[in-house]
């Protein structure tokens, strides 16, 4: 599926949508450019599972773990990963195969250890189509 956005805030709307939906379980990763985006879509991806607390990038903590909403959602920024080993030492399959929702930005940097059936959410910017403008990939299917 590709959808369009033209402002941060449809783009944190396409967040709420997906994350209104989001089952126990499910891996969404999110995969652009740095200032793309992903953040701006996490926030709403958490408001979609109610959560109201301030959601920001776990840039150098590698995981933020929010468990107020409808479901635990473990947000990753794996940016900082040198060594897919270094996610298991922060103990990712606990995360993985938990009873929450895994949210994992520059997932590609670790996709030879991710899961099997995970969601790929690319975003990509378009200037010439305005600064705003967003082309959002998903695809509900195994490893990309």
């Amino acid at each position: 599926m590709m959808i369009e956005t033209n402002s941060p805030k449809e783009t944190c709307e396409m967040g709420y949508n997906i994350g209104k939906n989001a089952k126990k379980g499910q891996i969404y990763c999110i995969k652009g450019d740095l200032g793309v985006g992903k953040t701006v879509f996490t926030k709403g991806f958490a408001a979609g599972l109610n959560i109201e607390e301030n959601v920001s990038s776990p840039t150098f903590t590698i995981v933020n773990e929010y468990h107020e909403g409808r479901l635990p959602l473990y947000h990753f920024d794996v940016y900082r990963i040198s060594d897919s080993d270094e996610m298991y030492e922060i103990g990712c399959e606990e995360y993985f195969f938990g009873d929450g929702v895994c949210l994992i930005e520059w997932a590609e940097l670790i996709e030879d250890i991710l899961p099997e059936n995970v969601i790929w959410i690319v975003i990509e910017k378009d200037l010439e189509k305005g600064l705003d403008y967003r082309k959002i990939n998903i695809a509900e299917k195994g490893k990309k």
